[in-house]
């Protein structure tokens, strides 16, 4: 369209020109022409000058959605859930995703804020002046349709890097629990009535789950050293002599920055299982702290996509009358399947870590049928096709080799599962296929049995590191590869 009307213009224009150049011919012997008018050049629309000036926004938190088993029962009405994230990169606007990607039915939203936690106190309470309406499309009341997630409007708060945020949702009407992120590792809150814009509430019940909560971004026009803090021993005015030879370069015209996401996906180990409830030590968690203190250009936001229980080759299919039918549904999409909700759409997603594949060995006799069993080769096609997505997008993408399991509580360990982890290990290490490789298995091994992790970095079920284990793994991944 829009060549089309510069053709239109420049033939108006030439038009213009050939008959002023035939009237100069016909007063030839006239003393004084008059000059005609240059051609004004169109004023800009207003949507033209709405997309120039438009922030970019980059993911700073986010969790993956999962549907309920059937066995879960759990429904809200004329409540007020009140959850809360860390982020892990700052900003001064913020905007929401929520989700009822697994509801059968609409999704209403009576009301939705967003604030900051109050000093000192319980985590559920909130600063007053930091608490702000969330709105969608203007409105404070929505309908989120059945499969869908929707985004807030942008809020105007200063978010620090390494903070919580506190959302509160009151649901007004009966609503099924049917969208969460099951495994938390943090500790939620139910009121009854709503309660969104209290300062303090009184739980009627606690979860370790996020109910409809999804993502926050975050956009900034300030330097994307507030990010981070300085551990390099440069004195201060050295980093802002540092700060102000970047401006012309991070892009912060218009309100926005270069700062991009990493995006973590992977299972139970970057889930979080095990580490301490509350104390936001997964391995991604320490990734962030690394990148917030390591002096660089840019900002780099860390996105949570693990879930517990999740493969890369297949949903959740628990043998008919087993106990896993309970909380099998828990576990996910397959990666495969997820990967352009959760890795491909995240806002401002720059970089891809995976760490999958001990499910798609384990879970087949355990809590999958022995049908759908995976190779070792089975495992590297599907991170072929992991790599290829990402690139066609743009990303870079990293593997993390698959951490030792012997002897396990969970019985997925057997010569054979070994024999296709070391498999997989090696070509990972050798092929050259991701961008890069982290070797998580070498930073957790036990040097004198390479096929068990390190006493100290063992949760105790001999599969799930514990909180040294997780910060283990976030210092076994090159910075440099995230620059």
């Amino acid at each position: 369209m829009r060549k089309h009307l510069a053709r239109l213009r420049t033939h108006r224009t030439g038009g213009r020109f050939v008959a002023l150049l035939a009237g100069a011919l016909l007063l030839a012997t006239a003393q004084q022409t008059t000059a005609a008018p240059l051609p004004t050049a169109p004023a800009a629309s207003p949507a033209a000058a709405h997309r120039a000036a438009a922030p970019s926004w980059t993911g700073t938190w986010a969790t993956t959605p999962t549907q309920t088993p059937a066995s879960d029962t759990t429904a809200f009405e004329d409540q007020t859930l009140r959850q809360i994230v860390r982020v892990s990169i700052g900003g001064d606007r913020v905007r929401i995703r929520l989700s009822n990607e697994f509801g059968d039915r609409p999704l209403v939203i009576g009301e939705a804020r967003v604030a900051r936690p109050a000093a000192g106190g319980p985590d559920s309470r909130i600063d007053p002046r930091t608490d702000r309406p969330l709105t969608f499309g203007g409105r404070a009341a929505v309908t989120i349709p059945a499969g869908a997630p929707l985004l807030s409007d942008p809020v105007d708060l200063r978010v620090p890097a390494g903070s919580d945020l506190v959302v509160s949702i009151h649901l007004p009407e009966r609503t099924a629990g049917s969208t969460l992120h099951a495994f938390a590792q943090r500790q939620n809150y139910v009121a009854s009535g709503n309660v969104t814009r209290n300062t303090g509430i009184e739980a009627t019940s606690t979860n370790d789950r996020w109910y409809f909560l999804s993502g926050v971004s975050v956009t900034t026009g300030r330097a994307d050293s507030e990010n981070r803090a300085d551990t390099t021993g440069r004195a201060d005015s050295e980093n802002r002599a540092d700060t102000t030879s970047r401006a012309d370069t991070t892009g912060r015209a218009g309100g926005a920055s270069r700062s991009s996401a990493v995006v973590t996906l992977g299972d139970s180990i970057t889930d979080g299982a095990n580490t301490e409830p509350g104390a936001d030590h997964r391995w991604p968690d320490f990734l962030a702290q690394r990148l917030r203190t390591a002096y660089g250009p840019y900002a780099r936001g860390v996105l949570n996509e693990g879930i517990s229980g999740n493969r890369l080759l297949h949903d959740p299919n628990p043998p008919a009358g087993s106990d896993a039918e309970n909380f099998a549904a828990y576990f996910g999409q397959s990666a495969l399947r997820r990967f352009d909700r959760d890795v491909a759409a995240q806002p401002g997603a720059g970089h891809l870590i995976v760490l999958l594949g001990v499910n798609d060995l384990g879970h087949p006799g355990t809590v999958a049928p022995e049908s759908e069993r995976v190779s070792a080769a089975d495992l590297i096609d599907a991170h072929r096709q992991l790599i290829a997505r990402a690139h066609e997008r743009g990303l870079k993408a990293y593997g993390g080799t698959i951490l030792p399991f012997k002897d396990d509580t969970l019985g997925f360990y057997s010569p054979a599962n070994e024999a296709a982890r070391t498999t997989f290990n090696h070509w990972l290490r050798t092929s050259g296929e991701y961008d890069g490789v982290i070797d998580f298995d070498k930073a957790l091994r036990d040097p004198s049995d390479p096929q068990r992790l390190l006493a100290r970095y063992d949760s105790g079920d001999h599969l799930h590191p514990n909180d040294a284990g997780a910060e283990a793994m976030a210092e076994a991944v090159p910075l440099k590869f995230l620059r």
